[in-house]
């Protein structure tokens, strides 16, 4: 199955990305496999900043959307993907 990943903030900035990219996965894996293929793919900088595979959650301050629902919305890291899902990785914005 193919999906869509957006990166936002300065995520997109810290892996060099200026647009999203399609991932080819497996048929219903989950967030945290496509976690684990981006930390693959990305290296040391992707790991450091959004997701090591060896945590079990995002690193702090993070957050992924699938199909415009966050994960606490969903079933978390082990929410299954399908076919065309949009999924977007962004750093959470605070501030007064």
């Amino acid at each position: 199955m193919n999906i869509t990943v957006e990166y936002l903030g300065y995520i997109k900035e810290k892996l060099g990305i200026e647009k999203s990219e399609v991932i080819h996965l497996n048929d219903k894996a989950s967030v945290h496999e496509l976690l684990i293929l981006l930390a693959k793919k990305y290296g040391k900088s992707f790991k450091k900043s959004v997701y090591d595979p060896q945590d079990l959650e995002l690193k702090p301050y993070h957050m992924v959307s699938v199909n415009g629902l966050l994960l606490n919305q969903l079933n978390g890291m082990k929410t299954k993907l399908n076919d065309n899902d949009r999924i977007i990785l962004m750093p959470i914005v605070s501030g007064g």
